[in-house]
């Protein structure tokens, strides 16, 4: 139980109601354990005399003494109810909050980490996993609490009746059983936290396959994959059942053990009571409280099952509150204000890491030395995984290097926060995301203090407001789901648009005009032309028409920069720009075959 003990501290806001569920739950396992064999062993006696007696109970009295009955279940009925309604009020807050630790957590790690694992699987941990805790605490609660008590009430009514009469002492040795059902409770428990962590993985792996399906539906219909979709699918859905039957059949188990070594307790106790010649209205108060003693056992077992299941659960989820945070501000970070925008990156290399997570042999970026001015519009050239993107992502501090240093206006980048230092770069990505949300809140993106004026100035200046005024609602029309409503170059400029509106003096274009034909390329062109005025921009160029509005231009291949300088001196120096460039044009040079 130690493993829960970091989670009570969200218990302090509701210690109230947790202390209520506390004293609800003793009563009611009093009322049970003691009140029901104390009762059927006092009362009914002088409710029922044997045969041999003159019954010689008022009417008054009479009323009072069964009265004893409803009154017991009464208490047991109303302590009960509130037990678990406040127990479960406590739990499903902690797990709220849980949740909201985790979905939090998400947000701080580094983006290293979202590579690393499946959006479905990550997905399957914040909603599966929590809920699998949630519907153990909703189980356990109707139990914690009340079968303990119950379990102490009925021995102490049954050591009580051993010491009145000499003959029922024999009742306690019948007590030896309980220990007996540690034994399967441990190790069914062991077994059960293995499958359930099992499970757990292929239901994460399940959710991924769906999660990527839904996301592909047009490759998927593109590609007729139909059918492996499909495959995939019901191979994943038939792991994750074998898992569950898994589940299923440990969690099950234990119940039927404890009931037969508890019955061959209770068989004990009447075989003894018939051998010591114990009346039947002695040896029932026995029965019952023996039978009040094992039932709790049997109950507390089902508990521990259920508990090893929700810690199969609480490992998949501290995987995510346990991981390093590598990418956080410092403790005391250095004011970023007056931002010129000079940019120098000294002798940094970057890897990214592996399926071991160990860094791969080779790096992303190695030993780069780089200098841009204040203002300078920069643009990246070069084939597929030169290292481009990966450059790029180091300034906004989505990585860190692994060797060297970015700085800002002289200072290390890992000096200022993160938030002071996103809030200075604006990115414009290849394929941007947008939420499911209106024309006006994609292009604020929570910067609520700009005016409706603003937005509609800063979609003129990015071309949007010609597709976005043909929307019935204008700019309170909804997108969709990653703007699903919208072309690729549609989308473009609305992320222009929030470059535009955010006006951040360190500007990132990853080939912004991608997913524009021509008439609209050169009318984003005149529009970034306005964007990067006074800002220091890196332009990451995959069509080379953009290559207009840098003032230079480096070629990146391997993680290294290989070139630096203008069109016509690359062209003329440079053999892979000039192979790159000339490619793209369709230029056919006299030595090729």
């Amino acid at each position: 139980m130690k493993r829960l003990f970091p989670y009570f501290q969200f218990l302090r806001p509701h210690w109230l109601p947790f202390v209520g569920a506390l004293l609800c739950g003793v009563i009611y396992g009093a009322a049970s354990g003691f009140g029901l064999p104390y009762m059927i062993d006092q009362v009914f006696p002088r409710i029922f005399p044997r045969s041999d007696e003159i019954a010689e109970v008022g009417l008054w009295t009479l009323v009072m003494y069964v009265a004893w009955f409803p009154a017991v279940f009464a208490l047991r009925g109303v302590s009960g109810y509130f037990n678990v309604y406040l127990i479960n009020y406590c739990g499903v807050k902690v797990l709220e909050k849980i949740r909201l630790n985790v979905f939090e957590k998400l947000q701080r790690l580094p983006l290293a980490f979202h590579h690393k694992n499946r959006e479905g699987d990550l997905l399957s941990r914040v909603m599966a996993d929590t809920t699998q805790l949630q519907t153990t605490v909703l189980q356990v609660g109707n139990d914690i609490i009340k079968q303990p008590v119950t379990f102490v009430g009925a021995m102490t009514a049954l050591v009580v009746m051993a010491l009145k009469d000499e003959n029922l002492a024999f009742i306690l040795l019948s007590l030896v059983v309980i220990p007996l059902c540690v034994f399967p409770v441990r190790r069914i428990g062991n077994m059960l936290m293995t499958r359930a962590l099992r499970m757990q993985e292929e239901a994460g792996s399940m959710t991924a396959v769906l999660s990527e399906n839904l996301s592909a539906a047009r490759e998927v219909r593109a590609f007729n994959l139909e059918d492996r979709e499909l495959n995939r699918f019901r191979e994943s859905s038939e792991d994750f059942f074998t898992a569950r039957m898994k589940v299923i059949k440990y969690a099950h188990l234990l119940t039927p053990l404890i009931e037969i070594i508890t019955a061959v307790g209770v068989s004990a106790a009447i075989f003894q009571a018939s051998r010591k010649g114990v009346h039947l209205d002695t040896v029932i108060p026995v029965i019952v409280a023996l039978y009040m003693s094992y039932e709790p056992v049997k109950k507390l077992g089902g508990i521990h099952n259920q508990i090893k299941q929700a810690f199969a659960s609480l490992d998949r989820l501290d995987d995510i509150l346990d991981a390093p945070e590598t990418i956080v501000s410092p403790p005391a970070p250095k004011e970023m204000k007056d931002v010129r925008g000079e940019i120098t990156f000294e002798g940094v290399s970057y890897s990214y890491e592996n399926g071991d997570g160990e860094p791969e042999d080779i790096p992303a970026i190695a030993n780069l030395n780089l200098s841009l001015k204040a203002g300078e519009t920069v643009a990246l050239v070069g084939p597929s995984g030169a290292g481009k993107s990966t450059l790029a992502g180091l300034l906004p501090r989505f990585h860190d290097p692994s060797e060297g240093k970015v700085f800002l206006d002289g200072v290390d980048l890992r000096e200022f926060s993160l938030k002071d230092l996103r809030d200075s770069v604006a990115l414009v990505p290849q394929r941007p995301f947008l939420f499911d949300a209106t024309v006006r809140e994609n292009v604020l993106l929570g910067q609520t203090e700009q005016t409706d004026l603003e937005v509609e100035k800063v979609c003129e200046l990015a071309y949007a407001d010609e597709f976005v005024k043909e929307f019935r609602r204008g700019y309170e029309e909804r997108l969709g789901e990653d703007g699903s409503r919208l072309s690729g170059g549609q989308l473009q400029r609305i992320a222009l648009a929030r470059a535009f509106l955010k006006n951040a003096p360190i500007l990132i274009l990853d080939e912004a005009t991608s997913a524009l034909d021509a008439e609209n390329e050169d009318k984003i062109r005149d529009a970034m032309t306005k964007l990067i005025e006074g800002k220091t921009t890196l332009l990451i160029a995959h069509r080379f028409s953009s290559l207009k509005l840098a003032h230079r231009i480096l070629v990146m291949d391997e993680g290294k920069i290989i070139a630096d300088g203008s069109h016509d001196e690359l062209h003329r120096e440079c053999d892979l720009y000039r192979k790159l460039y000339d490619s793209q044009f369709g230029i056919i040079h006299e030595d090729a075959d």
